[in-house]
């Protein structure tokens, strides 16, 4: 789904044991100092309410239950830690927009959210999921308006491509090639995955293996 091969199958085997290691759940912070020690590379997973986040965690690292996946969207409401392998840490934000919680209460959560991605120097690259049945709203380019003005490198990653067709999602990446292709921060890769069926699974475990330079 996502495209012509851009990792050599040894990237892709390397990648692949590397999220075969042991996976747990760290911590979940609730402000700013309260966060573990910038000393080790972290990637984070950022995205609309129910986009798919925890349940793209667990797929990529092949436990059901690592991250808590909810059918409530605004749930998560901390931001949660996963240590990889003692190599990497996986770091899931809370979802942005249809929370069912007060402004008061949603603004507090998003707010540590862009403190984190504003503040975090180990912070190696934004994962923003989009859901493929829907492609980028008004809401995710907010976000990607937020980012581009932090500067923090961030790769669009679209979220349950196998409930659409292949065709539509292959010309679905290529929209939004085209959508952030001016857009400074943003790294011009778009992938499709499916947590469920693990599609582009083995591609997004080597970008984060990548970027992280593990």
């Amino acid at each position: 789904m996502s495209g012509d091969p851009i990792f050599s199958e040894e990237q892709l085997e390397a990648a692949r044991v590397l999220f075969a290691g042991q996976a747990s759940f760290m911590m979940g912070a609730v402000k700013m100092d309260g966060l573990p020690e910038a000393d080790m590379p972290e990637v984070c997973f950022a995205g609309r309410s129910n986009v798919g986040k925890s349940s793209l965690i667990n797929a990529l690292v092949g436990h059901k239950k690592l991250a808590r996946a909810s059918n409530e969207p605004g749930r998560t409401r901390e931001i949660n830690f996963f240590d990889l392998a003692g190599k990497i840490r996986l770091v899931d934000l809370p979802g942005y927009g249809f929370a069912r919680v007060s402004r008061q209460a949603a603004n507090k959560f998003q707010d540590l959210g862009r403190q984190y991605l504003r503040g975090r120097p180990n912070l190696k690259r934004v994962y923003l999921l989009i859901d493929a049945r829907h492609g980028l709203k008004e809401v995710d380019k907010e976000a990607l308006d937020a980012l581009d003005v932090s500067a923090v490198s961030y790769q669009i990653v679209l979220t349950k491509a196998d409930k659409i067709k292949p065709a539509e999602a292959a010309a679905l990446v290529v929209k939004t090639q085209t959508q952030i292709a001016k857009r400074p921060a943003a790294f011009p890769r778009v992938l499709a995955t499916s947590a469920e069926k693990g599609d582009g699974l083995p591609e997004l475990r080597a970008e984060i293996q990548a970027v992280c330079e593990v």
